[in-house]
């Protein structure tokens, strides 16, 4: 707290002369109050025993010429259900103070920041998942001559209302080939190289095991793009580091990402590719779920957003994981038979994820606590499928008030890992508890425009899966009546359920209101269990019945 006071002490004489547009907040609170559903939950053991569960932040920023500042106040009184228990209370849980003058940028304080795609470190946050992992300490950004950028930071990472045990230190150099050499970007020619290093000190207290409590992560990244093509690959090793998520082996990590695309007028092509072996980085080695994680490992899988096909989301699987995915966007020419008046955009999108090779050892073990884990050749397929999409989209626009799309999707989904959270390592001693659902579904989307400013969108949902949730249909109908009011109907009914007396209907009413820059929605209405994921960083949402309202503003 004394090291709040200080920075805004510091502000108090800007502040004095500022002029308010140099002075900018941002508020959200989110509240539910829950009702008791015995058809939803007949034991009642997801039922808080306070109705009423709330959370909210109000972010304030000063900033005057070079000179930036800013502090957040969080308060969860208490945490709604589906969130990190870790969440309770209030307090300034982020402040800093950032100088931005001719080739430098120092902040003191909290900060996020990423080195490439994340691979050996990502600070971030993802309000829907209650994931918050800021840094607070020192980052310093300087630019040289012939386009070399560095970073460098040092600090402990936030958990919840404290911080880590762990201290993570950090840099990061990136060469950008055009500011050295011009005369490329002339002929079509834009090429960048980086390199990072990361490591993270925490004392180790083992009676048995010798703990390195000194971890370091290096990891190589290049990107060019020429007439339309862009190629980026990144590369990640990281030295062994014992953890409660790989079991505590000692086995050394490594990540590779590589993606290619390729656009140009209608037609665009992307392709990836991503192997993962034991790259689990945190500044506790003992952190569960996603806590105090020092790295990102991003999905090669599209986020879907229609709810039947949401339900069944792909968790990145940061002990191993070998994969990749593919897509297709052409747009079918305006003026042509099949593209109409105004063209028809078609959409072929797959992405497939496996287990990676995990040999025995030489002594016959496998996964066993203390030793180098297993052997794995480097691009060998383990035998556990954990995700599969194929999915097809048409979207055409039939008139100026109306436009259509239909998408098709078959998924293939562990549920054994992807829900249940079992290891591979378990899945290969005991190959028989696999559950692999497959599921197919087509979603039906059309949009009109009525008289008045006003729109009616609909959604038909329709899955089949041969287990676990099993059939279900959906239904939704939002109307857009101006520019400050929405409403929303939605039923989804699983009538396919395994399970007679969980053939039940899932209906949501949702009012949205917009004023400048406030927007207020008020829902209510059943959610279902299940995974909720954003980035392939995913949390189990609990059912629940109630009222729930959100208001986010900014001054």
């Amino acid at each position: 707290m004394r090291s709040v006071l200080f920075i805004f002490a510091l502000c108090i004489p800007f502040i004095g002369i500022a002029q308010q547009q140099k002075i900018r907040a941002i508020i959200q609170s989110d509240a539910q109050w829950y009702l008791r559903d015995e058809v939803l939950d007949p034991s009642g053991e997801y039922f808080p025993d306070e109705r009423l569960l709330g959370q909210g932040f109000a972010l304030f920023t000063y900033t005057d010429g070079d000179f930036q500042a800013g502090m957040r106040y969080e308060n969860y009184q208490n945490v709604m259900l589906g969130f990190p228990t870790g969440y309770r209370g209030e307090g300034i849980t982020y402040r800093y103070a950032r100088v931005r003058k001719e080739n430098w940028d120092i902040t003191v304080g909290n900060f996020y920041e990423q080195f490439g795609s994340g691979l050996i470190f990502r600070s971030y946050e993802e309000r829907g998942l209650g994931l918050d992992n800021a840094m607070d300490g020192v980052r310093i950004i300087t630019k040289l001559n012939g386009g070399i950028k560095i970073k460098a930071v040092l600090g402990r990472q936030r958990k919840y209302f404290t911080k880590s045990d762990g201290v993570v230190r950090g840099a990061d150099i990136e060469w950008s080939a055009n500011e050295l050499i011009p005369a490329l970007g002339n002929k079509g020619v834009f090429a960048s190289a980086g390199a990072s290093f990361v490591s993270k000190f925490q004392r180790g207290f083992d009676p048995i095991l010798n703990l390195p409590e000194n971890v370091g992560a290096y990891a190589f990244r290049t990107n060019l793009n020429f007439k339309g093509i862009n190629w980026s690959t990144e590369w990640a090793h990281k030295i062994n580091d014992p953890s409660y998520d790989n079991g505590y082996i000692y086995r050394t990590g490594n990540a590779l990402v590589s993606t290619i695309s390729y656009s140009k007028k209608g037609l665009g092509l992307l392709a990836s590719i991503k192997r993962i072996d034991n790259m689990s980085f945190r500044s506790d080695r003992n952190g569960q779920q996603f806590d105090l994680f020092i790295n990102f490992l991003p999905p090669t899988s599209e986020p879907h957003t229609y709810a039947l096909v949401a339900l069944y989301p792909y968790a990145t699987q940061i002990n191993g994981e070998i994969g990749g995915q593919f897509e297709i966007n052409y747009m079918i020419p305006r003026g042509s038979p099949l593209g109409g008046k105004y063209g028809t955009r078609l959409t072929l999108n797959s992405a497939l994820s496996n287990s990676i090779d995990k040999s025995v050892l030489e002594d016959g073990t496998r996964g066993q606590k203390g030793t180098q884990g297993y052997i794995s050749e480097y691009f060998k397929f383990g035998p556990t499928i954990y995700f599969r999409d194929l999915n097809a989209t048409i979207s055409h626009k039939f008139s100026k008030k109306y436009k259509s799309q239909i998408s098709f999707f078959r998924l293939k989904y562990n549920k054994t890992v992807l829900n249940d959270g079992v290891g591979d390592i378990t899945l290969l001693e005991n190959p028989n508890i696999d559950s692999v659902i497959n599921i197919n579904a087509i979603v039906w989307e059309n949009q009109f425009k009525i008289p008045n400013g006003q729109t009616i969108r609909s959604e038909l949902q329709w899955s089949i899966a041969d287990g676990f949730r099993g059939d279900m249909a959906m239904a939704l109908i939002e109307w857009t009546i101006n520019h400050d009011w929405t409403l929303a109907v939605q039923d989804i009914y699983n009538y396919g359920h395994p399970t007679p007396s969980r053939r039940i209907h899932y209906p949501i009413v949702s009012l949205i209101h917009f004023n400048g820059p406030t927007r207020v929605q008020i829902g209510y209405g059943r959610q279902q269990q299940g995974v909720f994921c954003v980035g392939g960083v995913c949390r189990v949402v609990p059912p629940s019945n109630g009222l729930s309202i959100s208001l986010t503003t900014s001054l």
